[in-house]
Formats: C-alpha cells, sequence, structure tokens
C-alpha cells in the first residue's frame, strides 16, 4: 500500500459545505477556549496494535495459508478552534515472520487468499465542524458505517480498513432522530493502493433515516445511489427500509425481531435494466443470558441479469465467515442461519450454522459452521479465537473450506 494523502473533494456540494463553514466562523463569536495552540496540542492520540495469524485450508490445488500480521493504527484528533477540528490516523500493516499466503498483490499465488496487503496508508484525514445545532459535519478520509454495516461498511474485521473519501453530515435536531447524508468520492478498499482493486472512485450519494420514538425498535429508510466513474456496470440504486428491535416479554425472556426489505436497480450509465429484491427476516428471543436467532436473507437475482451485490459492505459480517459469498453469485443467495450466544464464565461465545442455496433454480452451494469466542477486559485488551467451516455442494465453484483465526488487539 502506497503512502497516499486524503484527496479533498472537489464537487459543488463541497462548495456549499465550505461556504458554509466559513459563514458559520464569521458569524461566530469567540469564546474563552478559542484557543488554536490549545487546540492543536491537547487533543487525544489513539493507538490500536492488533496481531492475527489466520489459516486457510481448501479443498483444491492451492497451499495451505497462514498469514501472521501486524496492523498499527496511530492517530490523533485535535480539540476544537471555532467548533473546527481535524483528525489524522495512519495505518500500517507488517508481516511477522514468513509471508505463507496470497494477500492479492505479493505474487505467493500458490497459496490461497488472505486479503491482508502489507504497507502503509493514511487511514484517516479529516476536517469536522461542529458549529451547526444538532449537526457533525465531517471533510475528507473517514470511516462510515450505517446501521448495521450491511450496506455500508468499514470492513472492521481486515487489518487494512475500509475508509471514504468525501463529505458526511450526521443531524439529530429532530426528536429521536437522526440523518445521515454522505457524498462519496472514493473508496479506498481492503485491497490496498498497490491492487488495481484498491480504489473505487465514484460519485455517490447515500441518505439515511432512523427513528428511535416508537420504543420497541429502530424504523430506518435509505436511498445509496452508487454511481462508479470506470466501472458503470456496477452502478446501482438501492432504495430500503429496515425495522430492528426487541421486547422484553418476562424479567428473563426478550423478544428479538428484525425485518428489511430493498430495492435494487440500475443507475446512472450502467448499461444494464434489472430490478433485484433484498429481503432480511430475523426472530429470535434472550432468556437468562443465552440469546438463540433465526435468519432468513435473500440477495435476489432474476436469473438473467446481474444479481443484488452490496460492495460497499462489510461483507465478512454476513453470509458465513469463510467469505464464499464476497460477490452474490449471478443466480442471487439465500442464506438461512441459525445463531445461539451465550457468555460462560463471562466470556462471549456465539455458534452459527448458515445453509445457503440459490434464488432461482435448485442450485444449493453449501452449509457453513462458524463459532467465535472473545475476552475484552479493561476496555483495552481484547484476545480472541474464530472457526469457520464450508462444506461445499457445488463444486468446483465452491469448495470445501476451513479458517481459523487467533488475536490479540490493545487499544489507547
Amino acid at each position: 500500500m502506497a503512502m497516499q494523502v486524503p484527496v479533498i473533494v472537489t464537487s459543488r456540494a463541497s462548495a456549499a459545505v465550505l461556504s458554509m463553514l466559513l459563514y458559520g466562523v464569521m458569524a461566530s463569536p469567540a469564546s474563552a477556549g478559542d484557543n488554536i495552540t490549545d487546540a492543536l496540542t491537547k487533543g487525544k492520540v489513539s493507538l490500536d496494535l492488533r496481531y492475527r495469524y489466520e489459516t486457510v485450508d481448501q479443498a483444491n490445488a492451492l497451499q495451505d495459508a497462514k498469514a501472521s500480521t501486524l496492523r498499527t493504527a496511530l492517530g490523533y484528533t485535535t480539540g476544537t478552534f471555532y467548533d473546527f477540528g481535524a483528525m489524522l490516523e495512519f495505518e500500517n500493516v507488517a508481516v511477522v515472520g514468513a509471508e505463507s499466503y496470497n494477500s492479492t498483490v505479493n505474487g505467493e499465488t500458490q497459496y490461497s487468499t488472505v486479503v491482508d496487503p502489507k504497507g502503509s496508508e493514511v487511514n484517516q484525514g479529516y476536517l469536522s465542524y461542529a458549529g451547526l445545532s444538532g449537526t457533525a459535519l465531517q471533510l475528507g478520509r473517514q470511516k462510515l458505517i450505517l446501521d448495521n454495516a450491511r450496506w455500508v461498511g468499514n470492513v472492521g474485521w481486515r487489518q487494512n480498513e475500509q475508509t471514504f473519501d468525501g463529505f458526511t453530515a450526521v443531524n439529530q435536531t429532530l426528536s429521536d432522530t437522526k440523518l445521515t447524508y454522505a457524498y462519496i468520492r472514493n473508496v479506498n478498499r481492503i485491497f490496498g493502493d498497490d491492487s488495481p482493486s484498491g480504489n473505487a472512485h465514484m460519485k455517490s450519494n447515500l441518505f439515511n433515516a432512523d427513528y428511535n420514538g416508537l420504543g420497541f425498535g429502530t424504523l430506518t429508510v435509505y436511498a445509496y445511489l452508487l454511481d462508479y466513474n470506470t466501472a458503470p456496470g456496477s452502478s446501482t440504486q438501492t432504495l430500503g427500509a429496515r425495522f430492528a428491535g426487541k421486547q422484553a416479554l418476562t424479567a428473563d425472556l426478550t423478544l428479538l425481531y428484525t425485518a428489511e426489505y430493498a430495492r435494487q436497480s440500475d443507475y446512472a450509465d450502467n448499461p444494464a435494466s434489472y430490478n433485484d429484491n433484498y429481503v432480511l427476516a430475523e426472530l429470535g428471543g434472550m432468556y437468562s443470558g443465552i440469546t438463540a436467532k433465526y435468519g432468513y436473507e435473500k440477495l435476489g437475482s432474476d436469473g438473467t441479469h446481474p444479481a443484488l451485490q452490496t460492495p460497499l459492505a462489510t461483507l465478512h459480517a454476513f453470509n458465513g465467515w469463510a467469505d464464499m459469498f464476497l460477490s452474490t453469485p449471478v443466480m442471487g443467495l439465500i442464506d438461512q442461519s441459525f445463531t445461539v450466544a451465550a457468555k460462560p464464565m463471562g466470556i462471549p461465545v456465539s455458534v452459527v450454522y448458515h445453509d445457503f442455496k440459490a434464488d432461482q433454480g435448485s442450485t444449493k452451494y453449501g452449509k457453513e459452521w462458524d463459532a467465535v469466542a472473545s475476552y475484552s477486559w479493561d476496555k483495552k485488551y481484547t484476545l480472541g479465537l474464530k472457526y469457520a467451516d464450508f462444506s461445499s455442494d457445488s463444486a468446483p465453484t465452491y469448495v470445501d473450506t476451513k479458517k481459523t483465526w487467533l488475536w490479540g488487539e490493545m487499544k489507547f
């Protein structure tokens, strides 16, 4: 990953934002705390160190991958000066020991893939402004996570985090309501700047509105308009709504529920013409510290045109941790899952079972067992162990795959 300075966004929207910020500075009287020296020197330093050992064993000709990597993220967030602030964070991924895995850019193609390329880059670098009532503005390179990260996320599981070059505005002036708008010019993807897939240049507008005043859940509506510069076939419009909540039934029993529907279609210069459906339904409960949940997720397809895709998502969190469905198959995907989670001896443990099949036709892709246990203390330290076992019903398109992760993290 080559070192890059965040790109300053240039657009009519950005010019309007900058004008608004300058107006805010001129219109706001100085306060006793408006001291630029204090703002620059009395900020907050952040440090995140995460070591991970990942293995991949696949039923194919590739050698088993063994990736031993250390991620270091060092950041500084200033104080405020006339409600302005700034944040800068550098990220480095180093290989500890032998590079016995295919990072997609290291040339070690005899091994299975682990997308943790070594290198350094600016992970975040943005200006912020909080001078408008109930509103937070950020301009530059930044993290962006919307709802459960199914559509937009930071892919925080991978060592090279996904961040976004653009402008975001979050407004919470309305009671129980959070409004988010983002204009994205580039996505800094997990593959790193040395990869042809490392950056996704676009002119995309993201709208998201949450309302949690109902008392039994949060209602979200969203519109994600992705307009790719050099990959028009990936440009899509996704309009949807989501409701997620919980309701205590007794002192020991709580009902959990989620429902979501979205419609994705071609957008901007996409040469195709299609509409795909997204459906999510989850139902479960918590009883005496044990959680059990059933999930049904459909990423639709008509079997002829492109299937529904979620390219900006934290994809590892969905459809199995073996990462077999980072791109939705042409015939679509239906994922039925069962999750059980508990905290024996205070250690969070989860076990998940997935059954994958096509949305169109009768093809069965396979089944997967996932398990994870992690322990955190002092709000700074974490140790974790994670396992994924995918059994294919559709070889050679998908092959049996086993993955194991062992990691330790320190945050300051």
